[in-house]
């Protein structure tokens, strides 16, 4: 796709953020119009990630920590905008995709893209689960289940610790 100008970029990122990303491509769009690179983990020290997150986003994020349930900022959150990495902030989730699920954690049913997250087989904690990481900088996000709402089915249960949530996500008014 050729754009004429920054303002055309901006214009298409600004219309599009308000909807999921409907496909990796695009996904390595909005990235590219905001000076992030998609894919390909985030390489930094131990001390680098220490000094960038806050004790608690380093034991989650880092360490694959799990904050209490009910406590997390964006259980309650009905706000319509964007989830965002703590981390790194590639867009993981959209409000759109987030559900009620009572788990005490926020809870969506797909992300912005299949690229946005990686999943892993996990036996921790004497449990069989698929962990949920992003797809950027590898941070641990949660966890995800089979017994989610349609159309998916799926349920992405995020620490909150590990998202950064973005209110104006979802304006679309022209530049």
């Amino acid at each position: 796709m050729m754009l004429a100008n920054r303002c055309d970029a901006m214009r298409l990122f600004v219309n599009r953020k308000d909807h999921p990303v409907d496909d990796d491509n695009e996904l390595v769009r909005r990235a590219e119009l905001t000076g992030q690179s998609p894919g390909g983990a985030t390489e930094l020290s131990d001390d680098a990630w220490r000094q960038r997150l806050t004790p608690e986003q380093y034991q989650v994020l880092r360490q694959k920590g799990t904050e209490a349930p009910f406590t997390g900022a964006y259980v309650e959150n009905h706000e319509t905008g964007e989830y965002d990495c703590a981390a790194c902030g590639l867009p993981l989730f959209h409000s759109d995709a987030k559900f009620e699920s009572g788990s005490g954690w926020p809870s969506f049913y797909r992300p912005v893209a299949d690229a946005a997250v990686v999943v892993e087989h996990d036996q921790s904690h004497g449990m069989i689960r698929t962990e949920v990481m992003c797809g950027r900088c590898g941070s641990h996000l949660g966890h995800v289940f089979p017994d989610g709402p349609m159309p998916t089915g799926q349920r992405f249960c995020i620490n909150s610790v590990s998202l950064h949530f973005d209110a104006g996500a979802g304006d679309t008014t022209p530049i």
